[in-house]
């Protein structure tokens, strides 16, 4: 791995394909697919966010299947265009015998490998985790599956619907009358993804402290990340005996809190647990009674009278509009926020003052935008430079810096190897 340094030179960078962020000089192989859900490609865009050279590897011909998810644009969709933004895209199929001797140059060159099969099959096509540290004695393996390496369900495919049920989340999620839901979009994957980067660095710390340790094998459960992130959840059946249930949009936190419609139809969510944001939004609706009453004097009272609270609050907001909401509550304030859609969003002025949503080339579209890099580094900063291309679109030229002549790139086209 090259040293990370504020000095490093022009040439340095250029080598990381004009790469910059504090893991510029990482080195990850991405051959996930989406059999197990896009956590995996999302890990490894995170951390190519970062700085880290990101190489993903698809089949040859049929590409990744992430490539045939809405929504679409011209045929191509732009869930792929995003989730595997700023990678180096190349086509092998590691189940030919041609395949081995350049995946192994590719892994000489790696530090960090991340893939999605179901257990048991990297060793099957003649990567074991041996085989794999002796082609890369220190790589770190992040392997994301549903529901892990062992166990009885460790065979079982998923995707973040499964991860979302079975980890409790989809249980707690809805009204209270209604079924369970799912949010809008695959949160188990995102999930999965955040917790797959953080894994990573931790075993790349490791790594930088003992240089002369192996690597690390990394056994990642989207189904445990889930139900890892609800924290309380299971301690409040042992020692309760409850199993937490659906509130709809109602906080079982915080009273008042929940979203709440606007005279003009426009939504807000408002939030507060401290007694000093209470007092600040009973002063926005000028109920500062509310705050002086002993009833409410703290959380735990207030929850305790939540449903009173609540009708207050969601008579006051049926009889303003929008903009006088906001108004009042920057005033007085207290915590409340608009319900935005993705065209609000792009519209806001602390995205915009900020630049979050930053300008990116596309090779279909040209100029898009894509959510910037999170959190920010001050003396290291981070940028995405493009959104996902087209399949193989860099054979030609990794391959050709592993010392593969283009003849025999044409043969291995020829026989799908790539």
């Amino acid at each position: 791995m090259k040293p990370s340094s504020a000095s490093r030179s022009a040439a340095d960078v250029a080598s990381d394909g004009g790469k910059t962020g504090p893991l510029r000089g990482l080195r990850v192989l991405d051959i996930s697919t989406i059999v197990a859900a896009p956590t995996a490609p999302t890990a490894a865009a995170l951390l190519g966010d970062y700085g880290a050279q990101v190489t993903k590897i698809e089949l040859p011909g049929s590409g990744d299947g992430l490539r045939n998810f809405a929504p679409f644009k011209e045929g191509r969709s732009l869930w792929w265009k995003a989730t595997n933004r700023d990678k180096r895209l190349l086509t092998l199929d590691l189940r030919h015998p041609r395949a081995r001797p350049i995946f192994g140059a590719l892994l000489a060159e790696t530090d960090v490998l991340i893939e999605n099969f179901r257990p048991g099959t990297l060793d099957g096509w003649g990567w074991s985790r041996d085989a794999l540290w002796q082609a890369q004695p220190r790589l770190v393996i992040l392997r994301a599956t549903a529901f892990g390496q062992d166990g009885p369900y460790a065979a079982r495919p998923g995707f973040a619907r499964v991860f979302e049920a079975m980890g409790g989340l989809a249980y707690i999620t809805g009204s209270p009358e209604g079924p369970p839901m799912h949010a809008g979009y695959p949160i188990g994957d995102a999930i999965g993804g955040l917790f797959g980067a953080l894994g990573v660095m931790a075993a790349l710390w490791k790594r930088a402290r003992a240089p002369d340790l192996p690597g690390e094998d990394i056994d990642l459960s989207l189904t445990e990340g889930v139900l890892k992130l609800l924290d309380f959840l299971t301690l409040k059946q042992e020692l309760l005996g409850e199993s937490h249930e659906r509130s709809g949009n109602l906080s079982q936190y915080a009273a008042p809190g929940g979203v709440y419609r606007s005279r003009d139809g426009q939504w807000v969510s408002l939030s507060g647990s401290t007694d000093a944001i209470f007092a600040a939004n009973c002063k926005a609706i000028g109920r500062e009674d509310l705050a002086a009453n002993a009833r409410y004097a703290t959380n735990r009272h207030r929850c305790e009278s939540a449903a009173v609270l609540n009708a207050v609050f969601g008579d006051w907001f049926a009889l303003h509009d929008l903009d006088e909401i906001v108004r009042l509550f920057e005033r007085a304030g207290g915590t409340l926020a608009p319900v935005y859609s993705a065209r609000q969003i792009a519209e806001d002025p602390q995205m915009r003052a900020r630049g979050f949503l930053q300008a990116v080339e596309d090779p279909d579209h040209g100029r898009v935008h894509l959510p910037g890099v999170v959190p920010r580094f001050a003396l290291d900063p981070c940028a995405i430079r493009r959104t996902a291309g087209g399949l193989g679109v860099d054979n030609a030229d990794v391959y050709g810096g592993l010392g593969l002549a283009p003849a025999e790139l044409e043969s291995l086209a020829r026989q799908r190897v790539i």
